[in-house]
């Protein structure tokens, strides 16, 4: 039953049960199958076999940064050649700078020996682009629409879930991947830290006078960061541009007010026009900006990835490539279990996910953190440190080189599905 479809109406038993049809709990789903497996995968929402697309002049307001390591991981599980086929954005250069003063620094794709930085995709492409796979595979179960009404304590090596029309589905490892607002992590009582940002990011769609060139900007203001991601059309017009705008909370409420040639002036101004006047405005949408942290990603039977494990300021583009990682990481943990005959609730199991993700996470959330608050210094002797600091390492190649491989995701020890592999 190739990525089956079914409603919830009888008791099952699965090895793997993944709470979330979104991104990074269909990416899961991919990465596993195949490996003898029973898996289900639960979304709430009905529309889950073909996720639809925008239409050719419309854009999903929702878009990621889908860096190089993120890229492999799509590739490795069969998506990616998908998401090829639909319209995406590979950047070749990025262009950073300080509002506040000449700091400023750029990096390029060329000089790091790649083909491109990094990938602008609309969400409902890459969410299509995996569900498109996952009607290829054989051993995964698409239950929907699934809503969760209770989660059992573990018993026996299993998890309970019971949903909303009485079926009840037990599984030896159930995975969280249900977003901010997690279900599975508030029924199995972990806790969370969260820092609210009093922030709110603008995202929008806008048309340019000039063509992005493929470049990814973002200019810090005082008030955070405003990103100018490179967007293209089916037919390859190259004026498109996804921004993301952090600015506080009051200021939120006045721009939304605007209407759109008001808000083009302001957002041009905001954006020291490096690309010309902004010719047009698509629907604006607002999000508050919290920093969540889940206090443990596991429990018995139990693990949480994605959003539903930590949220971060967007400042960097990191948060879904973030749970992709997540993804890559837990999903070799369960291969190498059920390579070597160990049950998916073997605790070493869960223990070793959480050790290796918790640490590079909790680093990006601080980095991120920190970012943002010293971008938000006004006093004159940091400011110029910063705009020095950031001068400075636009010049030195190989600090500059070592950020790059960062923010590609190519540093550290990456996960077997997020390496890449030449293929014939």
């Amino acid at each position: 039953m190739r990525g089956k479809t079914t409603t919830a109406t009888t008791a099952d038993v699965y090895d793997l049960i993944i709470v979330g049809g979104g991104m990074v709990g269909a990416a899961l789903a991919c990465a596993v199958a195949g490996s003898s497996l029973r898996i289900a995968l639960l979304e709430a929402r009905a529309e889950t076999t073909r996720p639809e697309l925008p239409g050719d002049t419309e854009f999903d307001p929702r878009v990621s940064a889908l860096t190089l390591a993120t890229r492999n991981l799509l590739l490795n599980i069969g998506a990616w050649p998908f998401i090829l086929q639909q319209r995406h954005s590979p950047f070749q250069c990025m262009r950073v700078w300080d509002a506040e003063g000449s700091g400023r620094i750029a990096f390029n794709a060329a000089e790091l020996g790649q083909m491109a930085l990094g990938y602008i995709v609309e969400n409902s492409v890459t969410l299509n682009g995996l569900y498109r796979r996952l009607a290829q595979l054989e051993d995964i179960e698409i239950v929907t629409p699934a809503t969760i009404t209770a989660i059992s304590e573990a018993r026996q090596g299993r998890r309970y879930v019971t949903l909303a029309d009485g079926r009840e589905l037990a599984a030896a490892m159930l995975v969280g991947a249900d977003g901010a607002q997690s279900q599975v992590r508030q029924f199995a009582g972990i806790g969370l830290q969260e820092k609210d940002y009093h922030q709110h990011a603008i995202v929008t769609t806008v048309k340019a006078e000039k063509p992005h060139q493929e470049t990814a900007w973002q200019r810090f203001l005082p008030t955070g960061p405003l990103a100018f991601l490179p967007l293209r059309t089916a037919d390859n017009d190259d004026h498109f541009c996804s921004i993301v705008w952090s600015v506080d909370e009051d200021q939120s409420q006045s721009l939304l007010e605007l209407d759109d040639t008001q808000f083009a002036a302001v957002l041009g101004r905001a954006f020291e026009n490096r690309l010309g006047r902004i010719e047009s405005v698509a629907q604006r949408f607002v999000f508050p900006l919290r920093q969540r942290h889940a206090d443990t990603y596991i429990a018995e039977c139990l693990a949480l990835i994605g959003d539903a494990a930590h949220t971060i300021h967007p400042l960097a583009g990191q948060g879904v490539n973030l749970g992709f990682m997540d993804v890559a990481v837990l999903a070799e943990e369960i291969l190498r279990a059920q390579r070597r005959g160990l049950a998916l609730s073997e605790p070493s199991l869960l223990t070793r996910y959480q050790r290796r993700r918790v640490a590079d996470n909790r680093l990006m959330i601080e980095l991120m953190g920190g970012f943002k608050q010293l971008f938000g210094y006004q006093h004159p002797a940091l400011r110029w440190l910063r705009n020095t600091g950031m001068s400075m390492v636009d010049r030195l190649a190989p600090i500059k080189n070592h950020l790059a491989a960062q923010a590609m995701g190519l540093s550290g020890e990456l996960p077997e599905l997020a390496r890449y592999r030449a293929r014939p």
